[in-house]
């Protein structure tokens, strides 16, 4: 169930990398622009993978307990939640521009492209978010082949139609986002028809308690959210302290996280299948199961990542040659690469623990953990790092404070495991 999703993954990750390269030709304001973008992004972002979340932990649950009628009634719940909910913040956000433009302190020069851009951008969020719950809806149905040739093919085709519409039809900005609109609409007229072939949802709610139904929803929804709004946070602080370090340590530092964001896309991907695993098993009362499951891919992560880590240590040479020319980043990438690594193993059991206890409906112990993990042991030991021993500090204290989270996750994770066997045992 996994590997599909790796593929997926991956080529989401590539046609982003892709869009940002084109759009870096078109000059300074069109980047301003999607720099302004990305903010808003990262909420509509964080509601439609709250959904996502919630999505696959209560019908995966619900298939598991074999109430495959109910299971398809709130597929139908989500779509139509999730297309009102988008669609809202989508106005609030037009609506709202040159409020949150003025909080940012964009330039004047800016608004003129924001209002040609956004109304693109803003259907092109909502296409994508339509998209993943669909993909949300398949994943808890245990299907995860269809998600990732999806990925793959709405990637390839947004990429084939960027420079097209960018710069052969001279769309600029607005092109990007038209791209994205025709690639994720296709995907949207392939996936649907699918996923209403299958049954895997309906409109038809006679008998669903539609108010109790939102509110399971909510529950686990809301504290997914907040978990996804943490990160930009975080990485907005830890980006401030290395600047401090000056502009070469912020390149390196940027570098650094892209090479990370690659050296964990199987996580990634594990976070996605194993929430619908862990479901179906829940839902059938098979909690051992479960729990072997887990134990497996804790395993798998933390020996996965120790070749990678090793892998980057040996290539750490020809790495930092290939991705600049730099002498100084090049020297500052070399010893993030030699500590940031190895812990990447703790951090990637962190990630899977958060994904993990929201399958097992414990979203505010995953909120806990992704709030501890990024305020408690990764902010404050870069910190303490960085008064230590300046950047090398600040990189040993990456590596010190992933490993603290990835223990942590552990332990919240086998705390809340014993009170989901406590009520199991009392419903027996």
């Amino acid at each position: 169930m996994t590997w599909p999703m790796l593929f997926g993954v991956l080529s989401l990750m590539s046609f982003q990398l892709v869009d940002s390269a084109f759009i870096g030709q078109l000059g300074i304001l069109p980047l301003a622009a999607q720099g302004f973008t990305l903010p808003m992004q990262m909420v509509v972002i964080g509601l439609q993978v709250g959904l996502g979340i919630a999505t696959t932990s209560l019908i995966s649950r619900v298939s598991g307990s074999g109430e495959t009628h109910r299971a398809k009634q709130l597929g139908g719940l989500v779509v139509l939640t999730g297309a009102v909910s988008v669609f809202l913040l989508a106005l609030v956000i037009w609506f709202g521009r040159d409020w949150i433009l003025l909080l940012l302190s964009a330039p004047d020069t800016v608004y003129p492209v924001i209002d040609s851009y956004w109304p693109v951008w803003l259907a092109s969020s909502w296409s994508g978010a339509m998209l993943y719950f669909a993909y949300s809806l398949c994943r808890a149905n245990g299907n995860t082949m269809l998600p990732g040739i999806m990925m793959v093919v709405t990637s390839v085709l947004n990429m084939a139609l960027d420079p097209l519409l960018i710069f052969t039809f001279d769309m600029g900005l607005n092109g990007a986002a038209w791209a994205t609109i025709i690639a994720f609409g296709i995907g949207m007229l392939v996936v649907y028809p699918k996923v209403l072939q299958r049954h895997w949802m309906t409109f038809d709610w006679q008998d669903l308690d539609v108010v109790a139904s939102m509110k399971e929803l909510v529950h686990i929804m809301a504290p997914a959210m907040m978990s996804q709004l943490l990160p930009p946070v975080s990485s907005m602080l830890a980006t401030k302290l290395v600047a401090s370090f000056g502009a070469a340590a912020v390149a390196a530092w940027a570098l650094g996280s892209r090479l990370e964001f690659f050296s964990i896309v199987v996580v990634l991907a594990l976070t996605m299948s194993m929430p619908p695993m862990v479901g179906r098993l829940l839902g059938r009362g098979e909690l051992e199961t479960a729990k072997g499951l887990i134990r497996i891919a804790v395993k798998f992560v933390l020996v996965w990542q120790c070749v990678i880590a090793g892998l980057l240590l040996a290539l750490s040479p020809v790495l930092t040659q290939l991705l600049t020319s730099e002498v100084k980043v090049a020297d500052i990438l070399s010893i993030h690469l030699m500590w940031v690594p190895i812990s990447l193993g703790p951090l990637g059991i962190c990630m899977l623990m958060v994904s993990i206890c929201n399958a097992l409906t414990l979203p505010m112990r995953a909120l806990l953990i992704s709030a501890l993990r990024l305020f408690v042991c990764f902010l404050p030991a870069i910190w303490l790092g960085a008064q230590w021993a300046g950047l090398q500090g600040l990189f040993l204290g990456m590596l010190v404070g992933n490993t603290f989270a990835g223990i942590v996750a552990w332990v919240l994770y086998q705390q809340g495991l014993a009170g989901v066997e406590r009520k199991y045992a009392q419903a027996q």
